[in-house]
């Protein structure tokens, strides 16, 4: 996986290199000085860069959640406010990036995240952002000085993590952990709890029949539950990225999880 990501990154200064014919071309002596600094830029794209503040007016606050970005080399920007994904498009000037054609979700969340959500979504929006690189950590910064820092997002492992269940929508109390040693799957489903063999080889996990408790719920947790108990008596692939897990079932249910910061 670190091979795959590692051909996956491109600088931002490849977009800068670009330029650097049409310099020399004018007879410009700065554009060889232009493409040493630019090669000595650290990566931003390829990497699930984790959103941990949002500096607006001289206030700093936390970002929410799984807030987190990721920039393709392709052009895609993909992420999370903290309660809504989106996507959108990103070009590159330079030390600069731009995003734009973004779409969101619609979902609500409480007010105190919707409002650090607007805050970060403007700040993302706000033209070009000067982009600063060094040893994991990503600032941007608006032309009017307000600051997104974020940090390089490490794998979680899949063993061991509390993962939090995030949708289908099954409250705040769902989760799964994953048991090497005992090679189980523990946890809740958002009313009941669970337990079940969990055998993980070769990027899928075959899960045993689940044990379950058989308390009874609002319409909407059991609704989520029924959903997650289709995971179970059979075989899911699973992927990580960063701090999200996606487990996908042969029969297409899917679903995702976050880790603990």
């Amino acid at each position: 996986m670190d091979r795959r990501k590692h051909q996956q990154r491109m600088t931002l200064t490849a977009a800068a290199v670009l330029v650097v014919p049409l310099a020399a071309a004018c007879g410009s002596d700065t554009a060889g000085a232009g493409s040493g600094s630019a090669q000595a830029a650290e990566p931003v794209t390829g990497i699930r860069w984790t959103i941990d503040s949002v500096t607006v007016d001289g206030t700093t606050h936390r970002a929410p959640g799984d807030a987190h970005l990721t920039l393709d080399e392709d052009g895609r920007a993909t992420g999370n406010y903290g309660c809504n994904l989106f996507k959108g498009r990103v070009t590159y000037d330079g030390d600069r990036i731009r995003l734009g054609e973004r779409e969101t979700t619609l979902r609500a969340c409480s007010a105190k995240v919707m409002d650090v959500e607007g805050a970060l979504a403007r700040a993302l929006g706000d033209g070009g952002l000067k982009t600063e690189a060094h040893h994991g950590r990503l600032t941007l910064t608006t032309a009017s000085g307000d600051t997104v820092r974020l940090s390089e997002t490490e794998d979680s492992p899949l063993h061991g993590t509390k993962w939090t269940l995030t949708t289908p929508a099954a409250g705040p109390r769902a989760h799964l952990t994953f048991d090497r040693k005992r090679g189980t799957v523990a946890g809740s489903l958002g009313c009941n709890r669970v337990n079940a063999d969990a055998t993980v080889r070769d990027g899928r996990i075959t899960l045993g029949v689940p044990g379950m408790t058989r308390m009874v719920c609002e319409d909407s947790l059991m609704d989520g539950e029924k959903t997650l108990t289709k995971l179970f008596d059979g075989t899911v692939s699973y992927d990580i990225q960063g701090r999200t897990l996606t487990l996908t079932s042969e029969n297409g249910t899917s679903v995702q999880a976050g880790a603990p910061r």
